[in-house]
């Protein structure tokens, strides 16, 4: 067994940075940080509190109106350096990464490597932020439209992708001439820290970026803190909908949040299937299920029996092969849950699933840890006989379960996905252009893809989402991002 050097040697006491500085919470209330697949202590982490926020966002207050004056390009040479140091410390972050979480190192290193990319795209912003302009819209008068920055930004991060999602949305956010307040998950904060010991280091200006930890009581202060402008937040749709959307835009602020989700794969009679396998796997059951692109629905389509027993034995077989185990360790192909809690959700839509006639193929309730601690361990689970009103067909569970559903043919399918209330992501697999463009056109769902397993958008596109998916009209990423974090001014002069 080898296993790949732990870069956390000793519990860390997690410190608020604010203004430029590390500072300790205002609160005296802390929590265990756990490595999941060890069951070890790694950090001790504050509750937070609202004087927490409000120190931030005054911090962030302050330094606004001379960031916003700081050119473009000056601000995008901050983001040129912070790539560099994030590169240098590529692996450091990817390790720590699965030592929070406890996703399999490649998976830690595609999320750097995501988060990376939302960091160039943002240096990039002396052109994605240009407006427009016409000479003569009337004799002797011209129009220009110009994008301003707003002031104090914040993000609510969640637990599953805790150093790429916060740059979804933070680097757009600064580099268009914003402040910012970064709120990592109290489950996960470990990643966002040593970013931030990188952003301190490429020497953003004291108040630009600044980062507060805690559970409820500063997620209430963001929300409610009329110096902040807007708000990114990933996470359930009970959260985002019921409480940040709601409260949020309640003040006038800006709001994006993407939320729950419940995605369809579908696998046609023409796909191919050898390739469609290993796409399916990283789908269902990657990052363990806690992906909101995590395939949740295995829709087969057609009358072919033996097609579709060959193809699932084909899946079962595969997924029986998954080497389950701490992350770190080289071979491991899944990691645990990320706490003990999150198995036991997963555990109970288990159950469920067999009390409401499930036919539960592969229990993942069995399953081996390679000699690890069990408690926030699970296999992959396959249900077969899956029908849309079973609680498992219609609810997010976030953990590996896989739903094996039958239609007769494409239009059942595309029916069975818009039925649902969630509308973030469907795929599709088939050989057929035909297919390929109906399912793009007709499917109610931001992120589509074909032949693809998981389809997350790149830095540069925004990710989508639609229905209980997502709140709010812009999302993050993208243009849709420049224009989220910014306000279009339209000037109409005339010199006589």
């Amino acid at each position: 067994m080898v296993v790949l050097e732990e870069p956390l040697k000793k519990i860390v006491e997690i410190k608020n940075y604010i203004d430029g500085d590390w500072v300790e919470s205002e609160s005296d209330e802390k929590r265990d940080i756990i490595n999941p697949s060890k069951l070890k202590k790694i950090a001790e982490v504050p509750e937070g509190c609202a004087e927490d926020v409000k120190m931030a966002v005054d911090a962030a207050s302050d330094a606004f109106p001379s960031w916003r004056k700081t050119t473009p390009l000056t601000r995008a040479r901050y983001f040129f350096r912070l790539k560099e140091l994030l590169e240098e410390n590529f692996e450091t972050l990817a390790r720590v990464c699965t030592m929070e979480h406890g996703k399999i190192i490649d998976e830690s290193r595609g999320e750097i490597r995501r988060g990376i990319e939302n960091v160039e795209v943002a240096a990039g912003i002396p052109s994605l932020m240009m407006g427009y302009n016409l000479e003569d819209i009337s004799r002797g008068i011209d129009e220009i439209l110009i994008k301003q920055p707003l002031g104090v930004f914040a993000c609510i991060a969640p637990f599953n992708f805790p150093f790429m999602v916060p740059l979804w949305f933070m680097p757009t956010a600064v580099a268009t001439g914003n402040t910012y307040v970064l709120k990592p998950s109290p489950w996960t904060p470990l990643s966002m820290v040593k970013f931030m010991e990188l952003v301190d280091e490429a020497g953003f200006p004291p108040g630009v970026i600044n980062m507060v930890h805690g559970n409820v009581a500063p997620v209430q202060e963001i929300l409610r803190n009329p110096e902040v402008k807007g708000v990114s937040f990933v996470g359930s749709t009970h959260i985002g909908r019921d409480i940040i959307y709601k409260e949020a835009a309640a003040t006038g602020k800006r709001v994006q949040a993407q939320c729950g989700a419940k995605n369809h794969l579908v696998v046609m009679p023409d796909a191919d299937i050898e390739s469609t396998i290993p796409s399916l796997l990283s789908s269902f059951f990657g990052n363990t299920g806690q992906r909101c692109l995590a395939g949740a629905n295995l829709v087969m389509v057609g009358e072919d029996e033996a097609w579709v027993k060959s193809t699932l034995d084909k899946i079962k077989d595969a997924a029986a092969k998954i080497k389950i185990g701490y992350g770190l360790e080289e071979g491991i192909q899944m990691g645990p849950l990320q706490a003990e809690h999150r198995k036991e959700r997963v555990l109970s839509y288990i159950e469920k699933g067999v009390e409401e006639g499930a036919k539960l193929v592969m229990d993942g309730r069995k399953y081996d840890s390679s000699g690890y601690p069990e408690k926030c361990f699970l296999g992959p689970s396959v249900f077969e006989g899956v029908t849309t009103d079973m609680t498992i067909a219609r609810e997010e569970i976030f953990g590996p379960v896989m739903s094996v559903m039958r239609v007769p043919n494409l239009d059942e399918a595309i029916k069975t996905i818009n039925k649902s209330e969630y509308g973030n992501a469907a795929s599709v697999f088939t050989n057929s252009g035909k297919t390929g463009r109906r399912f793009q056109y007709e499917v109610q769902c931001g992120n589509i893809g074909v032949n693809i397993g998981t389809a997350a958008p790149m830095a540069f596109f925004p990710f989508s989402g639609m229905k209980d998916s997502f709140f709010g009209d812009l999302h993050g990423q993208g243009r849709d991002a420049v224009d989220f974090f910014t306000e279009s001014k339209v000037v109409i002069q005339r010199w006589p």
